[in-house]
């Protein structure tokens, strides 16, 4: 018999969004008809000219993709205001950037600490190189990291501390002094997830130059509408870039998606419209529920708000079933460590799915 390692045996599977095709088998359901609210992705689609040159381009799918990714790191860095030698890009989005994060730095038996709750998959990669994962706290009622917490967590077998602003799933900021506090505490490597830094227009960039132990991850998979083509990049120290790029697959990012990545830094207009609309489609969200009986609505920067549905007499999985019965998916956070089973998250729509999200939430609730 195949032995498993410990560590994969000890781990719980991570629970990600269901598809709309899942859900159409499942309820009988036109896909067509299907609004998906549960998975963070940008309600505009992707960029037309990313469409236009991966259409173009279909007859190179037969090449290996370029390993160092030169011109696409040229233009990353004009985007994020740095040098191209800080950064790393890899494919399946953000999640490679963590699991290559835990191939540099983590030997079993070495902590990484966690506000809870945040992204789970922080946890489920490290875990599986025998990581051991310390808990912080993320205030609920103030919608803010408990910073005491994560000092308070802090040993001399900490080697990842994760910090994600905007928090996922609750939309709060951290605040830029107190990552500073975090960075002066330790010498263990800070990642500063602003995968959704955009719908904020807060980002910390600056802090970059006088930490060498600061690591900003992101990702093509929210504003730059290209969930499906799995793009994530970090940003850090040169000299432990170099590191990562030793043990990061060479061929991870696919050719048609550098070249939709490429596409889609091209198209600012794009861009901008895209960080607007979901604010957009956020304010009109947060104003609808804020209204509604029996929930709580959490204020957000990102392009998601988190709800409290105690009050309504159901838990998440009654809700969300509600919910998926008439066609709209949103996220279930029972799965979120930090959270119970009374809480759901919604993603940013079109303002026409919104709003008929609404309506059906009205009559869910009563």
């Amino acid at each position: 018999m195949v032995v498993i390692k410990k560590t994969v045996k000890k781990m719980d599977p991570y629970v990600p969004g269901r598809s709309i095709q899942e859900i159409a088998t499942a309820y009988g359901l036109t896909p067509e008809n299907i609004i998906k609210l549960g998975s963070n992705e940008n309600p505009l689609g992707p960029s037309p000219l990313a469409i236009q040159s991966v259409h173009e381009n279909l007859h190179l799918m037969h090449q290996y993709p370029e390993s160092n990714l030169n011109d696409l790191k040229l233009q990353i860095a004009s985007y994020a205001g740095v040098r191209p030698s800080m950064l790393i890009v890899g494919g399946d989005g953000a999640d490679e950037i963590l699991d290559v994060l835990g191939k540099t730095l983590i030997e079993p038996g070495d902590e990484f600490i966690i506000h809870r709750p945040s992204y789970m998959y922080y946890e489920f990669t490290l875990k599986a190189y025998g990581g051991v994962p310390i808990s912080a706290k993320w205030d609920l009622e103030k919608n803010q990291l408990d910073l005491q917490s994560v000092l308070d967590a802090i040993s001399t077998r900490t080697r990842i501390i994760f910090l994600c602003t905007p928090n996922n799933p609750t939309g709060g900021l951290i605040d830029k002094n107190d990552i500073k506090t975090v960075l002066k505490s330790t010498d263990a490597l800070v990642v500063v997830d602003e995968a959704y830094f955009e719908f904020s227009g807060v980002n910390n960039m600056g802090l970059l130059e006088d930490h060498e132990n600061l690591f900003i991850l992101r990702t093509f998979s929210k504003v730059m509408g290209l969930a499906g083509m799995r793009i994530g990049y970090g940003i850090g120290n040169e000299n432990f870039i170099k590191y990562m790029h030793r043990v990061k697959p060479v061929f991870s990012l696919t050719k048609l998606s550098q070249i939709a990545a490429s596409a889609t830094l091209l198209d600012t207009e794009y861009i901008k419209k895209s960080i607007e609309y979901s604010i957009e489609s956020r304010k009109l969200l947060y104003q609808s529920m804020t209204k509604l009986a029996n929930i709580r609505v959490f204020e957000s920067k990102a392009n998601y708000l988190l709800v409290n549905i105690r009050e309504t007499g159901m838990d998440s999985k009654t809700m969300t079933m509600k919910l998926l019965k008439k066609g709209i998916i949103v996220r279930d956070c029972s799965s979120f460590y930090g959270l119970d089973d009374h809480w759901i998250r919604v993603s940013v729509g079109t303002i026409e799915e919104d709003k008929k999200f609404i309506d059906v939430l009205e009559n869910i609730i009563g």
